[in-house]
Formats: structure tokens, sequence, C-alpha cells
């Protein structure tokens, strides 16, 4: 059966929307996925699922987690392959020196990433902007909380994407190849 992740979009940030990673983890078990494991304390969910497409096992762990935890966060799930494609495609690791400065942002639907264009095709300064066929991909040289483009491209994706910096990208591709 193929490995998915679930990354929940603003979860466990201040005060609202908690969520516990056992009581995840423990929700995804009850849901029928296998091997489910957490990462960090934002919403980073590895599970082993039934081939389907990842848009219904999203729509399927949102619903279940608001149900049952009262959380409604918007949740994107990419398989193994896209990970893989994501981690292939970023063209901005090589003038990353830091890792946590790299940004990596993701629809569900990976047709949404050309509306990002315009946003990309701007100056930046220091700053450095790249979409892929399956993410956009953002060098904040100052700093994630610092970075222009950062604040524009969350506002840009609303409630249809969620971000992730490199070095937790890494982590996740990581657990997904190795399977723990």
């Amino acid at each position: 059966m193929p490995r998915y992740v679930a990354l929940f979009r603003g979860i466990n940030v201040g005060k609202a929307k908690r969520i516990a990673m056992a009581d995840l983890r423990a929700l995804l078990g009850t849901l029928g996925y296998t091997g489910v494991s957490t990462l960090l304390n934002s919403g980073n969910a590895i599970f082993t699922g039934e081939a389907a497409l990842p848009v219904k096992h999203a729509d399927r762990i949102r619903t279940a987690v608001a149900k049952q935890l009262g959380v409604d966060a918007l949740v994107v799930v990419k398989s193994a392959r896209e990970i893989a494609a994501i981690v292939a495609g970023n063209e901005l690791e090589r003038i990353a020196t830091d890792h946590s400065r790299l940004l990596v942002a993701m629809t569900q639907d990976r047709k949404a990433l050309p509306a990002l264009q315009p946003l990309m095709d701007r100056a930046w300064g220091k700053e450095q902007t790249h979409i892929g066929e399956h993410a956009a991909y953002l060098w904040c040289a100052n700093g994630i909380l610092e970075s222009k483009v950062a604040e524009v491209l969350l506002k840009q994706l609303g409630s249809t994407g969620t971000t992730r910096n490199w070095a937790t990208v890494r982590r996740i591709h990581g657990l997904m190849t190795d399977g723990s």
C-alpha cells in the first residue's frame, strides 16, 4: 500500500487549533491507516493507506479531525511519489544556506500553482522564488518571519495550500522513503 503525508495548515500555532499528535495518530488509526507517525508538533502525519487520490484522503482526514477533535483545518495530502517530485524539483536548494529559510508551498491541486506566477515574477531583492511542477519554493534570505514574499504568498494561498520549510520537507521525504 502507498505511503502518504497529511500536512495540516495552521494547527498548533498559538492557542487556536490545537491538536495533540498522539490524538491525531490514534484518529488516523481508527480510519484504517497504518504505519502512522507524526513529525514535529505542527501537523505532519505520515501513514500508509489504500491507493486513492490524495484529495480523497485529505477530505476524509479533515472531516474526521473536525468531527472527532473539534478542529477544522485545511489538510493537504501528498503521496510519497509527490514528495519525491517536490524534493527533486527544488531549484533553490543550491543557493539556500539555511534550510529553515527555504520555504516550500504545496497545494492539494498542483494546477493552482500557476496562479502564483505573477508573485514569482516580481523582484524580491535577496529573496528568490521558483515554481516547480509540484510546489512553489521561496528562499527567504533574512528569515521567513522577515520575508515579504512569504507574507504575500501566504495571503495568496489563502485556504488552498500550506507551507513547510525545506528541513521539514527533507525529513518527511526521508521518513516516507525508509518506511519508518
